[in-house]
């Protein structure tokens, strides 16, 4: 996901690395007061608020990259479909909106609501990481936290920075990491079938920069 702020209290505001501790817990209802600002995006888990700012080119060029892969799949397209940003809410301090998912039809037709949310688990959710250790935390250990609990069967983190995958798959104990993904390897699914994608096509491959005139 991209660059992120975490705040945990209503005092909080809109100010860099700002933390308040309280009892509070943020709510979806809280968001409707939230300043709308281009480009920031707001996320809630397990009560606490995540602040997001625009992302990255190459966040963004791997990301594109993924959701064309996943829509150049017939049988992918035929069982099921691809969004980008989708809300996911699964309860009222459970809001998150993930890069990208891929939901079969059967969870689509019982998990949206009117206003176009998920309010169950997709088949697979995907975040593109941003730099930073907050970025980490959250994308490697808060967010595969709660996509473990919501019965999501595959969560993969695109890191561009190392220009590798972290595949995560459902066991009996939940998400668990079966496999990182780099070099010529190829990323593909038991859960997906004819899906292929080479890991080296994720990133934005080095254009040379061109000298002020």
């Amino acid at each position: 996901m991209v660059d992120r702020r975490t705040y945990t209290g209503r005092e909080a505001t809109l100010q860099e690395n700002s933390v308040v501790t309280t009892a509070f817990r943020f709510t979806t209802k809280d968001l409707e007061a939230m300043p709308e600002i281009e480009g920031v995006r707001y996320e809630i888990i397990d009560g606490e608020l995540y602040v997001s700012y625009a992302p990255h080119a190459h966040h963004q060029y791997a990301a594109d990259e993924i959701r064309l892969a996943l829509r150049s799949s017939p049988e992918l397209t035929a069982a099921g479909f691809t969004f980008t940003a989708p809300g996911l809410i699964f309860a009222e301090d459970q809001n998150v909106i993930p890069d990208l998912i891929w939901i079969s039809k059967q969870r689509y037709a019982r998990g949206i609501d009117e206003d176009g949310h998920f309010t169950v688990g997709p088949e697979l959710v995907v975040e593109v990481l941003s730099a930073g250790s907050a970025n980490e935390i959250r994308d490697r250990e808060v967010k595969l936290s709660l996509y473990s609990r919501q019965g999501i069967d595959e969560y993969w983190i695109a890191d561009w920075l190392s220009r590798q995958v972290e595949v995560y798959r459902r066991t009996a104990g939940g998400l668990r990491l079966t496999a990182t993904l780099t070099g010529d390897d190829v990323l593909t699914s038991p859960i997906l079938p004819g899906f292929s994608c080479p890991i080296r096509s994720l990133w934005l491959p080095p254009v040379p920069r061109v000298p002020d005139s």
